[in-house]
Parts: structure tokens; sequence; C-alpha cells
């Protein structure tokens, strides 16, 4: 499997990290797919032991998922989501990622 930093795309897009059945990593996925409206690019950590490295590595030594960026900028998990969007934070965010 390759690494999750090694995850290409050219369109602009929320990248989360998930694992197996997560009900978290389906909410967030089911809020920015449906009510922000942004593509989303998932890696699926499940059983990649690398690839759990690698994002302890990228997320500052946070382990759970989801683990969310929008473009280079890491927001956190589901909960640290929806407390930017209450903040009104999250859309100015997408705005400066280019989703909007």
């Amino acid at each position: 499997m390759s690494s999750p930093s090694l995850v290409q795309n050219s369109t602009p897009a929320v990248l989360l990290y998930k694992a197996g059945f997560c009900p978290y990593c389906s909410a967030a996925l089911r809020f920015l797919r449906e009510v922000k409206k942004v593509p989303v690019r998932e890696v699926d950590l499940t059983g990649d032991d690398e690839g759990r490295v690698e994002l302890m590595r990228r997320a500052g030594g946070r382990r759970t998922v989801p683990q969310i960026w929008v473009g280079e900028a890491h927001i956190g998990g589901y909960d640290d989501m929806r407390a930017l969007d209450a903040r009104g934070e999250l859309d100015p965010l997408l705005v400066a990622a280019g989703l909007r």
C-alpha cells in the first residue's frame, strides 16, 4: 500500500484519513460532501501500519481517525471540524483552499 503522503491529486480537495468502521469518519464524510459540498479524498488506514505511522507524523502525534486536512491546514478530527464550522472558521479555509 502506498504511503498516504504520496497520494497526489491535482484537484483541490479535503484529505480525510479513515479506518474500517468508524462512525465519526462516516459523519465527517457526510458533512463535507452533503452539507459543505466539497470533494473529499479518502485515505483508508485499515490494516496499514506504515500509513498510521505517517498519519501520526503528519498530525502531530494524533493517531485517531478521522484526521482531516483542508488544503495544507490540518484541522483535526470530526469534533474539531464541527467546532471550526460553528465558529464560522471552516468556510474561509475551504475558500482559501480553492474549494469554494
